[in-house]
């Protein structure tokens, strides 16, 4: 009984640490391809081909179906015709098995974004994600514009502003871009 207390003491203390973006922004985003679910069906995700469309959201999770992670991803289904309307694609990344990301995708997500499945936590390590101690992702989130860059990084546990911050990092770009002469 110890050992599980002092497990979740541990457990409690890291999620309780500030969590930070390692990626700095003008970086270049690491590329990847994953096994995703988007409505609860197989989907195939590759980074490079969706910043064929635009700017895309990379947004880490730690868990499905926990408290913060179904509120974060209620807040992304929310706001995905925003996401839309600027041309942006979503993408949410986990340690999650496809079988349980199929299920969190059709619920959870609504059937509006895909979440990819990162069992081997590759894309967590190469995007610096990852929670110490444990083999779960931080909620940490990322714009990358079309290019390959890093626009724009935030990193909270509490995921109540994880959309809003990632949306209107989009529309500045969107708009300076708009702005700018062309060559």
């Amino acid at each position: 009984m110890r050992i599980i207390k002092r497990l979740w003491i541990v457990m409690a203390l890291v999620l309780a640490l500030p969590a930070w973006a390692a990626l700095q922004v003008g970086a270049s985003a690491p590329d990847f391809s994953a096994p995703a679910s988007l409505a609860g069906k197989d989907y195939a995700f590759s980074l490079a081909a969706a910043l064929k469309q635009g700017p895309v959201v990379v947004y880490f999770y730690p868990k499905a179906f926990t408290k913060g992670c179904t509120v974060e991803a209620h807040l992304f289904a929310e706001a995905m015709d925003q996401y839309k309307a600027l041309g942006a694609t979503v993408i949410g990344v986990s340690n999650d098995e496809i079988d349980t990301l199929h299920k969190f995708s059709l619920t959870e997500c609504g059937g509006k974004f895909p979440v990819a499945a990162d069992s081997d936590g590759k894309i967590m390590k190469a995007y610096d994600a990852k929670l110490p101690l444990v083999n779960y992702a931080s909620r940490i989130s990322y714009v990358v514009t079309p290019d390959g860059k890093i626009l724009y990084a935030y990193s909270a546990m509490d995921p109540s502003q994880h959309v809003g911050n990632t949306l209107n990092a989009i529309r500045q770009w969107k708009a300076q871009n708009a702005a700018a002469p062309a060559p």
